[in-house]
């Protein structure tokens, strides 16, 4: 399946491809656009639009696009490791009053990544293990407080 949201991608247009990857379609195949173009693109690709204005899988209230994703497949309720690096992501990419560390670090690496790369997906391909190894890490955060 194709999902598609905007070029330049920053925290949860990383993380998301991530997740969907992941947990909902190993196969997802992720297109960036220009953002006045991801409407037109998903109408003509069958893709499923994330992190744009609008999109069920957007922003809402003070949750990003991870916890809409989060939330539309059931994924928390399953793995409390990813509700765990919801709560991260979603400080990160967000004006929550009270992000974790953990927030402004990724904010931090992923303002570093988005500066280093021009190309969305070679940014995509090289910033993937962070996600990889903060699961991890929330991993063993959900285990050691006893979840």
């Amino acid at each position: 399946m194709k999902w598609v949201t905007r070029s330049r991608p920053g925290v949860d247009r990383i993380a998301c491809p991530w997740l969907i990857r992941r947990f909902v379609d190993p196969a997802a195949e992720i297109l960036y656009v220009a953002p006045e173009r991801v409407q037109a693109v998903a109408a003509a690709e069958g893709a499923v639009p994330f992190d744009v204005p609008g999109a069920e899988l957007g922003h809402h209230g003070d949750e990003c696009s991870f916890d809409a994703i989060v939330r539309r497949y059931g994924l928390a309720e399953r793995d409390a490791a990813l509700a765990a690096l919801a709560r991260i992501v979603r400080g990160a990419d967000t004006a929550t009053h009270d992000p974790s560390p953990e927030s402004r670090g990724l904010k931090a690496i992923a303002e570093g990544f988005r500066l280093v790369f021009q190309d969305d997906h070679a940014q995509l391909a090289a910033e993937l293990p962070v996600y990889d190894a903060l699961y991890a890490y929330c991993q063993r955060e959900v285990v050691a407080a006893g979840a």
